[in-house]
C-alpha cells in the first residue's frame, strides 16, 4: 500500500483504482465521496494518464469546488486546478473561449436573476400586458423553458393549455431578443448556450471532447436535462466519466433535478461499473437505523444500507406537544441542558419543511437567551411581507415615519411608482412634512388627476387605520390592515413561494394573537416596541449559535444534534405531494437528508395542533412518523390521531400521567418512563440532577436581558412557569428552570 490509498477504506479504494471507462458511485450520506473524488484524481495523475488541466471535475457549490482545490492542492501542491470548478462556471469558460461561434462577444454580461426580472418586468409593461396576471407566470415559465432547454415556440407547444401561456411566449421571445441586443446572458443560458454551441458545432466539440481524458461530476443525482446533456456530449471522445451521488438524496426536482439520469446511468452507459459506499463515518449506528427505515420506503432507488463501526449511541426521540409553541418550549429546554452540561449551542441544529415554522423557535429563543440563527430564509420578522405588514403598524403608530411610508405606499401594486414619490419627497421637503404629510396634501401636487387620486386613496386607507388603532386590540389591528391592504392578493399566485408567504402572514397573526392574550390591555406601540427586540441582530460571535434552517438549506452540513420539527402530514411530507407517488418519495429523501445531519443525536418533534394557513387545526402525525415506529418503538394512535404515542408492542396509549411524560417540563426533571420509547434520553441524564433554580415568587422585580426589567405576577405548575409583566414589552410567558431572570 502507498500513502494516498492507506488513507482509504476498501469500498472506496476500488472507484479511485478504477480509472478507465464509465464508473457510478452511490455514495451514501457521511461516506467520505469528497476524499474518493480528490484522491482518484490524484490518483489519476500520478499513475501519468493525464496532466491537471486535462481533468474536469464538476460540483454544484462554488464552496464545494474550493473545499476540493483546497484538499487537492494539499495532496499534489501547486497545479492548474482551473477545471475543478461549478457546472456553471465551466460553461462561462467554454462560451468566453469560444464566443464569437457561440454568436456572443467574448465581454458578454451576466445578468443575475434581479436583473432578469427587471427586464421581464419592462417588457411586460411595454407590451401592455396585466402585470398582476403575468408577471409572475412569466418569470417561472421562461426559468422553467430555459431550464428543459426549450426555445419559446417549442415551450409554447408543451404548455399550450397553461393559462395565458401566448402572451409568455411573446414575453419570452421578447426576452432573448433583449438579452441578444444587449451582449448579455442570464444563468440559464450559460447551460442552454453551451449546450447549443456543442450540438452544432462539431469542431468544438471535438476540441473539449478530446481535452478532457477524465471527467469527474459530484452530486451527480442534482443534475438536469441540460446539465446532463452537456456532460455526455464532453464525455463522448474517451467515455471515462466519473458519477458521484446518492439517489436517496435527491431532493431538488422541483428546480429540475432528475433523479433517472442516476437511475439510469447504466442505461446510458451499458459498460458501467457501479460501486456503493454504504460506511458511514459520521453518525451513530441508531441514527442510521432510522434513515434506513425510512429510505427503504421509496421504489425509485437503487438500494444501499448505511452502516457504521461508530457504536449504537443515543436512541432517537419523538416529542409531541400540543401546539407549536410547546415544541418550540421543548427544543429550548432540550438544547439549555445540554449546554448546563458542557454543550454548545453549535452543536444544534432545528430543521424544518417550510421556514414559516421558524416563528415559534425565535420567539422561545429570544425569551430564554438562546443565539440562533436562521438559514434558508430570513429570520422571520425580516421577511419581506412581514416587514411589509410592520410597515404598515409603523406608519399608522408614528405618520412621520416616511421609510415606513415609502415601503408600502405601491404594496400592494397601486400604480404609484417611483417618479411620483420623487414628487412627494420634493413637496414633503420643500414644506417640512412627511411622506405621509405629502399624501394627505395630494391636491397640491403637480400630478396628474390620476396619480393624486391614487395616493389619496392610499392616505385615506392610512387615516382609517389610525382611527381604528386607537379603538382596536393589537391583533384585531393587524387583521384589518391585511384585509383592507389586501396584502394576501399580492401573494396568493398558486405556487409554492406564494404558499409560504400566505403561511408566513398567517404565523404572523398567531404571534400576535399570543402577544394580545397574554397582554390584553398592551397598544400597537407595546408590541413594535417587543417586535424590535425580537427581530434584533445582534453579533452573536465566532458562529456559536442555533441553526434554524430549513431541511433544503443543510443539505451537506452535519450537527451533534438535530431536532426535526413539524412532522405532520401536510408539512412532510408536502400537501402537495398527495396525489403524486413521485413527489411523495422526494420528500420522503427529504426526511432521509434531514436524519442523516445528526452525528450523535436526533429529535423528531410535532405539535397536536398547529396555525397554519390562516387558522388553528388538530394535525395529523406524519406518514413517516408511522414508517419508522419499528426503530422508535411508538407510532401515533390510528384510533385517535391526535391523543399522543402509542407504546411499543402495545395497543395501551401511553397516558400523560398529569403531564409528566409530555409536560413543558420534560427537560427539567426525568420521570419515570422506564418502559417507554424515551428510556435512552432520560438515562442520558439520570447521572447530573436536575440544576436548582431561584425560589421565585409573585411580586419580585428580575431582570431580563432581552426584556429589561419586570415584576412576577403570577407563579403556576408548582413554581416552573412564570408570568412576568415588562416594562414596555407587556407580560411574558417564561419557564422558570431556565429563564435567564435575575432578581433584583
Amino acid at each position: 500500500m502507498d500513502e494516498l490509498l492507506d488513507r482509504l477504506n476498501e469500498e472506496q479504494m476500488k472507484p479511485v483504482c478504477t480509472t478507465e471507462g464509465a464508473v457510478l458511485v452511490l455514495a451514501g450520506a457521511g461516506s467520505g465521496k469528497t476524499r474518493v473524488l480528490t484522491s482518484r484524481i490524484a490518483y489519476i495523475l500520478r499513475e501519468g494518464k493525464a496532466t491537471l488541466s486535462q481533468i474536469l471535475a464538476i460540483t454544484f457549490t462554488n464552496k464545494a469546488a474550493g473545499e476540493m482545490k483546497e484538499r487537492l492542492m494539499n495532496m499534489l501542491g501547486e497545479g492548474d486546478a482551473k477545471w475543478i470548478c461549478t457546472i456553471h462556471s465551466m460553461c462561462v469558460k467554454i462560451l468566453r473561449q469560444f464566443a464569437e461561434k457561440a454568436g456572443f462577444s467574448q465581454n458578454f454580461s451576466i445578468y443575475s436573476d434581479t436583473e432578469r426580472n427587471n427586464v421581464i418586468k419592462k417588457i411586460v409593461s411595454e407590451l401592455d400586458l396585466d402585470a398582476d396576471k403575468v408577471l409572475k407566470s412569466a418569470k417561472y415559465h421562461i426559468g422553467n423553458a430555459k431550464m428543459l432547454g426549450l426555445d419559446p415556440e417549442g415551450y409554447g407547444r408543451k404548455y399550450r393549455d397553461e393559462r395565458n401561456i401566448e402572451d409568455i411566449v411573446v414575453i419570452y421571445e421578447k426576452y432573448n431578443e433583449r438579452l441578444k441586443a444587449n451582449n448579455s446572458l442570464d444563468f440559464d443560458d450559460l447551460l442552454l448556450e453551451t449546450l447549443k454551441l456543442l450540438r452544432r458545432d462539431k469542431d468544438v466539440l471535438d476540441y473539449l471532447s478530446d481535452k478532457f481524458r477524465y471527467i469527474l461530476v459530484d452530486e451527480f443525482q442534482d443534475t438536469n436535462a441540460v446539465q446532463y446533456n452537456i456532460i455526455k456530449l464532453l464525455a463522448s471522445k474517451h467515455g471515462n466519466l466519473f458519477a458521484v451521488g446518492d439517489d436517496d438524496q435527491s431532493i431538488y426536482g422541483w428546480r429540475g433535478a432528475e433523479i433517472k439520469n442516476i437511475l439510469k446511468f447504466d442505461e446510458d452507459f451499458p459498460q458501467a461499473i457501479v460501486f456503493k459506499l454504504e460506511r458511514n463515518y459520521r453518525s451513530t449506528s441508531s441514527i442510521l437505523e432510522l434513515a434506513n427505515c425510512i429510505i427503504k420506503n421509496n421504489v425509485g432507488r437503487r438500494g444501499k444500507t448505511l452502516w457504521t463501526d461508530a457504536g449504537e449511541g443515543e436512541k432517537p426521540v419523538y416529542y409531541q406537544a400540543d401546539e407549536e409553541a410547546g415544541e418550540a418550549l421543548y427544543t429550548a429546554r432540550a438544547i439549555a441542558g445540554g449546554v448546563s452540561r458542557g454543550g454548545k449551542y453549535s452543536d444544534y441544529a432545528v430543521l424544518m419543511r417550510i421556514n414559516a415554522l421558524t416563528r415559534a423557535y425565535e420567539q422561545e429563543f429570544t425569551k430564554y437567551g438562546i443565539p440562533y440563527k436562521v438559514f434558508g430564509g430570513f429570520k422571520f420578522f425580516e421577511r419581506k411581507e412581514i416587514k411589509d405588514i410592520l410597515a404598515y403598524l409603523r406608519l399608522i403608530s408614528n405618520p412621520f415615519d416616511s421609510e415606513a411610508a415609502e415601503r408600502i405606499i405601491n404594496v400592494p401594486k397601486r400604480g404609484i411608482g417611483g417618479k411620483t414619490i420623487e414628487v412627494m419627497y420634493e413637496y414633503a421637503q420643500s414644506s417640512g412634512l412627511s411622506l405621509y404629510d405629502a399624501a394627505l396634501d395630494c391636491d397640491e401636487l403637480p400630478l396628474a388627476r390620476g396619480a393624486r387620486e391614487k395616493i389619496k386613496d392610499f392616505a385615506n386607507l392610512i387615516k382609517n387605520l389610525v382611527r381604528s388603532s386607537q379603538e382596536r386590540a393589537v391583533n384585531e389591528l393587524v387583521r384589518e390592515v391585511i384585509a383592507l391592504s389586501d396584502l394576501r392578493a399580492a401573494y396568493d399566485d398558486g405556487t409554492d413561494e406564494g404558499d409560504g408567504k400566505l403561511a408566513n402572514i398567517d404565523e404572523f397573526i398567531a404571534s400576535v394573537d399570543d402577544f394580545a392574550r397574554l397582554n390584553p390591555e398592551a397598544g400597537l406601540d407595546e408590541y413594535l416596541n417587543q417586535i424590535t427586540l425580537s427581530s434584533d441582530t445582534d453579533d452573536l460571535g465566532e458562529g456559536e449559535y442555533v441553526t434554524l434552517a430549513t431541511i433544503h438549506a443543510v443539505k451537506g452540513l452535519e450537527f451533534e444534534n438535530v431536532f426535526v420539527c413539524g412532522l405532520e402530514d401536510g408539512i412532510i411530507p408536502s400537501s402537495r405531494s398527495d396525489e403524486d407517488g413521485r413527489s411523495v418519495e422526494e420528500e420522503r429523501r427529504l426526511m432521509y437528508v434531514a436524519i442523516t445531519r445528526a452525528r450523535k443525536r436526533i429529535y423528531l418533534t410535532r405539535s397536536k395542533s398547529r396555525y397554519l394557513y390562516g387558522h388553528r387545526e388538530p394535525t395529523r402525525p406524519s406518514r413517516f412518523i408511522g414508517e419508522l415506529a419499528p426503530v422508535l418503538g411508538a407510532v401515533a394512535s390510528e384510533r385517535a390521531p391526535y391523543a399522543g404515542l402509542r407504546r411499543f408492542g402495545s395497543d395501551t396509549e401511553v397516558r400523560s400521567r398529569g403531564r409528566a411524560l409530555y409536560s413543558d417540563d420534560e427537560c427539567d426533571f426525568a420521570p419515570d418512563v422506564s418502559s417507554s420509547p424515551f428510556k435512552a434520553f432520560w438515562n442520558g441524564n439520570k447521572a447530573k440532577p436536575k440544576q436548582k433554580t431561584a425560589s421565585f415568587s409573585v411580586g419580585q422585580r428580575v431582570l431580563h436581558p432581552k426584556f429589561g426589567t419586570g415584576m412576577i405576577i403570577a407563579v403556576k405548575n408548582g413554581g416552573t412557569t412564570l408570568h412576568v409583566a415588562f416594562e414596555g414589552q407587556g407580560i411574558k410567558e417564561l419557564s422558570a428552570s431556565i429563564a435567564p431572570l435575575t432578581i433584583i
